[in-house]
């Protein structure tokens, strides 16, 4: 069974996912419809981009996934579908696609290249049409004229040393954890045989659990994910908001000789 996937930022209070599942549906009601979120912030591609990075690969090869955050984009930016990592996406240029993956796409093709028609609605006009051909088992060189590539965003880099790691919060989630992107892997390579410390705001640490409830109540906690990401926690409580750290700040895991 074909299976799209939404991602938007559009709410549930309003018409539009109901709209744009209608529009996919109607071309075949036999494609599986599977809600990511629909409560990103209007136009923040960077969570929108962590949501989905963190996710598509847990969906099956072939999945095709709708992107409808800033989904109008700036002046100049094109509607895309593209092929990267054996998933298909559809959305617009507007740097999304530059954060999702390391790799390139091997393919990308400009939607509606040959439509003059304005639409203030693309997610239903034209990602939803789009995505719909891509489930239904057509190519995608037939969908528009191919792109050389997309526009790529900078996004925060881990600067690691034989000394020291630092890194940045990338995602305050539902429970108020601090997500960073410091990877287990980097860790795992410099930590060998040595101790270290983990600073954050005035707080330091020297030791990395392997659960939430490893803790008390009310206690911080440090792990690697499921994304193998470092993540900073108060057991049953909100880190941001006791800890006083939010989006971009800074965390230091320093290595003694």
């Amino acid at each position: 069974m074909a299976i799209v996937t939404l991602l938007t930022d559009s709410g549930e209070s309003d018409h539009y996912v109901a709209s744009i599942k209608g529009r996919i549906i109607s071309s075949n009601p036999e494609i599986r419809i599977i809600d990511i979120s629909h409560k990103i912030q209007p136009c923040d591609i960077g969570h929108a981009a962590f949501v989905l990075r963190s996710v598509f690969k847990d969906f099956p090869k072939g999945t095709v996934h709708l992107i409808g955050v800033d989904a109008t984009g700036n002046k100049g930016d094109v509607f895309v579908a593209l092929a990267l990592e054996d998933h298909f996406f559809v959305g617009p240029d507007n740097g999304f696609f530059g954060l999702l993956s390391e790799q390139l796409p091997a393919q990308i093709i400009q939607l509606g290249a040959d439509n003059a028609k304005a639409t203030t609605f693309p997610e239903r006009e034209v990602f939803a049409a789009a995505a719909a051909k891509l489930a239904n088992g057509t190519p995608l060189t037939e969908l528009g004229n191919p792109l050389p590539a997309v526009k790529r965003l900078i996004d925060r880099q881990v600067k690691a040393t034989k000394k020291q790691i630092t890194g940045n919060v990338i995602r305050v989630d539902n429970f108020g954890n601090l997500i960073t992107n410091i990877p287990k892997v980097a860790f795992d390579v410099l930590s060998k045989n040595k101790a270290f410390t983990i600073q954050f705001g005035g707080e330091k640490f020297r030791r990395i659990h392997t659960g939430y409830n490893q803790t008390e109540e009310g206690e911080c906690f440090i792990l690697f994910n499921s994304l193998d990401l470092l993540e900073i926690g108060i057991y049953k409580g909100n880190a941001s908001e006791l800890l006083g750290l939010a989006y971009d700040s800074v965390v230091n895991i320093i290595f003694e000789d």
